[in-house]
């Protein structure tokens, strides 16, 4: 894997929308060790609000044309459509840079798998933006299952739900495959990666994936059945169109169970313009959304550990300066988008599909 003698190091964001401005951006310029220099954005709007947010960085106007930078660059984090997430990561990591994808990494598992292995060969850090595996709820249910708190779980129950009846304007709302719309590829990309990182490699895939909201054209409502080979079962469900969420999480073993309701705060904070170190504390889960562990008649609350979004970019610091693996496998998410067309091919075989 390569470094680079050079701190801060300097990083290269792809893409300001809201990936870019509220997550990355932020994130980055927050993290010791790391340097926003270059934004791409050719929106007069987005400029201006760059400007704004992040006065010591630059505005440059095509991925071309920062990629023609690379030798003044050490990092390049893509934040734009998943459409182009293979093809810029490609020629990143053409150009010698260590790169960062959010999620998804690409549209299947093939292409996901290239991208490793160009990585690879070259010996470049290549990692992807799975930043909810720093959900607070998943670090407080990582812990208990560590920990033996729940005994063996058995089942693991997954929801991001929301309430959004009418499709938006966006790629995201597009027909077009290539544009990897749709909530299963956008919001399920986390709850399978969360369940394989809990409960290792998935064997059987079942999966109802429905099109509701009218006029939409992508998805907006999907439940995922996976079974693990380890022998637990994780439900999965993700929704724009819930008017009423179930628990946020929930957990079944033989000694105890787990559920907890409400979302992680740190997306809502870093949309409202909050970042980590204004002096709030980071993370904190508000007490009456705190999950509850035990059985029927004998439970007890459980204090959310503090969300951690600023742990990713302190990973990639990390590795950029002394060559340990990155925070996020990339191969991770090979396996995450083996399950998502998995899925896919259940839902349109109403079979059981089996990985392998």
């Amino acid at each position: 894997m390569t470094t680079s003698p050079r701190t801060p190091f300097r990083v290269g964001l792809i893409g300001y929308g809201l990936a870019g401005s509220a997550f990355h951006a932020p994130l980055i310029a927050t993290t010791p060790g790391l340097q926003l220099d270059a934004v791409v954005t050719a929106n007069p709007d987005r400029r201006a609000q760059l400007r704004q947010e992040h006065p010591g960085a630059r505005a440059v106007d095509t991925p071309a044309q920062l990629l023609a930078e690379a030798d003044t660059l050490d990092l390049v984090v893509i934040a734009s459509p998943n459409r182009t997430h293979v093809p810029l990561g490609r020629a990143a990591l053409a150009a010698g840079l260590a790169t960062v994808v959010d999620k998804p990494l690409a549209a299947t598992a093939d292409e996901a798998l290239a991208l490793c292995e160009l990585a690879e060969q070259s010996g470049t850090l290549l990692s992807v933006f799975q930043n909810r595996r720093w959900d607070g709820d998943f670090l407080t249910v990582r812990r208990l299952v560590e920990e033996g708190a729940l005994g063996r779980v058995h089942r693991f129950e997954s929801r991001f739900e929301r309430f959004r009846p009418k499709p938006k304007a966006g790629w995201r709302e597009l027909a077009d495959p290539a544009e990897v719309g749709g909530t299963l590829y956008d919001l399920g990309s986390h709850l399978v990666d969360q369940a394989i990182t809990l409960f290792g490699p998935v064997d059987t895939v079942y999966a109802e994936v429905d099109t509701r909201r009218d006029g939409a054209v992508v998805d907006d409502d999907a439940f995922l059945a996976l079974t693990h080979a380890g022998g637990v079962r994780s439900h999965l469900w993700t929704s724009a169109i819930a008017p009423l969420g179930g628990p946020r999480l929930r957990l079944l073993g033989d000694r105890a169970g787990y559920t907890k309701s409400g979302m992680d705060p740190q997306e809502a904070d870093l949309r409202a313009g909050r970042r980590p170190g204004d002096g709030i504390p980071w993370g904190a889960d508000l007490p009456s959304l705190f999950g509850t562990l035990g059985t029927d008649g004998d439970s007890a609350p459980v204090p959310t550990d503090p969300g951690d979004y600023p742990a990713y970019y302190a990973g990639i610091a990390a590795s950029l300066a002394t060559g340990t693996p990155p925070p996020v496998d990339p191969r991770d998410a090979v396996a995450t988008l083996a399950v998502l067309e998995a899925a896919r091919a259940s839902d349109a075989t109403r079979s059981v599909v089996r990985l392998g």
